[in-house]
This record gives C-alpha cells, structure tokens and sequence, in this order.
C-alpha cells in the first residue's frame, strides 16, 4: 500500500482517487474550495462533477494543502491546465527531493508555450514529475468501465513505479519515455475536438468527423516531431486514442463546446453551458503560436483559432477548410512515375 495524494477534486481527480483506494493505497484529496470539501466528505459522492458514483469512508478529504503532500508516496496533479502552474507554486514549500508528480491534466502555456509538466518542473524543480493521459473519460473511470492509458517519466523506474500503483484489472496502463509526445498529444487533441463538436453543431456527418480526425493528427504529429516528440506516441493510446475519444463522446466538454459553437453560441456562451473548463479553448492559441514558431501547417487548428478569437463563422471556417488547395495526403510517399 502506498500514500497518495490527489490535488483537485473535480471529475478526474476524484475518479482517480477512488481507483487509488481500490487498489488498496491510502488516498488523501485536495481541493481549494473548503465548500467543495465539506461537501465530499459528507455526502459521498461529487453530485455535480460525477454523480451516481460513491466514495467511500476511507478516502479522505481536505483543504490545506500541506496535508496532501507531506509525506505521500506519490501525487496526484489534477487541478484544469489553467491553474497549474498557481497550484504547483502552491504546492513546492511542502514538496520533498524526488517526491513524484504525476500530473493528469492537459494544456498548453500560451504566455510561455511551455508544456504542464514543464511548467510543474520550473515551479518544483525538486520533484520527479511524470504525466498520465490516453482515452480516459472520467465518468467511465468512475464507473470501473475499462479503459487503458499510459504513464511517460524521466525514467523507466519511475513509469514501472507508478504503472503499478495505478493499474488493475479495469485499468491497464503502459510506459513510455516521451512526455513531451504524451502532452502533446493530449493538448492538441482537445482543439481539434473542439472542431470536431463544431461540425457536429452545423449538423455535418460521420464523414466530417472522420476527417477531422485523420487530419488533425496529422497536424498534431507533424509539429509534435517537429518539436522532438516521438511518432509512435501520435499513432498511439495518448494521439489518435486519445483524439477519437475526445471527438466523439457524449462526455467530452470540448466536443460539446464545440457543438454548441456550431449551433450559434459566442466562446464564452459554450463555455458558460458547459460549466466545466474548456482546456481545448486554453490550448487554441498557444497551439497556433507554435505552428508558426516551428513553420508547420496546421490549418484546423488555425480555423478553430479563428472561430473562437476572431469572430469567423463556423460555416465559412468549414468552407475555407474544404477549398484549400489540392495537397498530396503523405508527402513522403513516392511515385513510380
């Protein structure tokens, strides 16, 4: 058994937590909003975030968070992208030498470009920090529903360390090396879901989304190996995995953004509707910044950016898209003649 703690108590960070006590570890969750601890820990169950799924007596819950990281084995980071980097500032006093985070959230720094685990690793430069990501929906999670993922860290006792505490007959879970690949992936994808939901909206078919899909990892890998990812973490669990999940669930908040947007609602509206944090619209911009700080082509992307930012119609986004010039679909294949 191992001590954990999980920063943020939202949908993820509480199914984590209970698949953590599952599997037998002593779990201790934090959350910055007292009202929000009160609340878990009297009534059991997260009514908002993840209803219908109980917690039980021994997961434990708390507002100060010193109490979720001293002395823990491992944490836990699963606080929305945005507030990551004000969570890890939090959390460094109380963080020992080679204390390990994994943080679970998936984003893009548009001030800095800076990546979640590298941003975590500036504030916390003691810590060994990992990531955990794939096609993993809370809701399901929660619900012990199958589902697989991978784990990247610096080192390879490190993944195998945290592979154990995390897997279990429901929740299978692989290593990698390549974080920069697995946040990659796991960031750009929400944008494209955002596209993907869009289409939705305009009431476009399977073949779109099939399109947006293909397409838009493409455009991910593209810059993801430009930037020193590794191809085969595109092609996997934590790239196109992780992207068709996120683009085609009922569950999915970008999807649903997306799909909102599509029917007429301003950013902000979708937003507002969906009541959970958006991390696709966070990433639109810093993932058109590092388009064009790299030179790669990245037209989904780009048309999303404008959708959201620039006040361009969904419709004419589409129509822009579609008439682009004719392109060869893999520029590295040769022809006989």
């Amino acid at each position: 058994m191992a001590k954990a703690g999980v920063l943020g108590a939202g949908s993820w960070g509480t199914a984590l937590a209970l698949l953590l006590d599952k599997n037998g570890h002593d779990v201790t969750v934090w959350s910055i909003d007292q009202a929000e601890v009160e609340m878990l820990d009297r009534e059991r169950e997260h009514k908002s975030k993840l209803p219908g799924v109980k917690l039980p007596q021994t997961m434990k819950f708390t507002n100060e968070i010193q109490e979720a990281i001293t002395d823990q084995d491992f944490m836990v980071l699963a606080v929305p992208s945005p507030f990551t980097r004000a969570t890890a500032k939090k959390m460094a006093p109380f963080v020992k030498e080679g204390q390990k985070i994994v943080n679970v959230a998936k984003g893009i720094e548009e001030s800095t470009l800076m990546t979640l685990s590298e941003q975590i690793e500036q504030e916390i430069p003691q810590a060994d920090v990992a990531v955990l990501s794939g096609p993993s929906h809370a809701e399901e999670v929660g619900r012990c529903l199958p589902t697989t993922c991978v784990v990247g860290a610096r080192t390879k006792e490190t993944a195998e360390y945290l592979q154990k505490m995390f897997m279990n007959e429901v929740f299978r879970v692989y290593t990698s090396p390549d974080i920069l690949g697995i946040e990659l992936g796991g960031s750009l994808k929400n944008v494209i879901a955002l596209a993907a939901g869009i289409a939705d909206g305009l009431g476009y078919g399977d073949n779109t989304k099939a399109a947006l899909i293909t397409r838009g990892i493409a455009e991910i890998a593209r810059l993801g190996v430009k930037m020193g990812g590794k191809i085969e973490s595109f092609t996997g669990l934590t790239g196109i995995g992780d992207l068709i999940v996120t683009c085609a669930s009922v569950h999915s908040r970008n999807r649903k953004a997306g799909y909102l947007i599509g029917q007429g609602r301003t950013m902000q509206q979708a937003m507002d509707e969906v009541q959970m944090v958006v991390e696709g619209v966070y990433s639109t911009k810093a993932a058109v910044k590092l388009a064009q700080k790299y030179e790669v082509q990245m037209p989904i992307i780009e048309q999303v950016n404008a959708v959201l930012f620039e006040g361009k119609s969904a419709a004419e986004a589409v129509k822009e898209l579609m008439l682009r010039d004719g392109k060869t679909e893999h520029s590295d294949l040769p022809w006989e003649a």
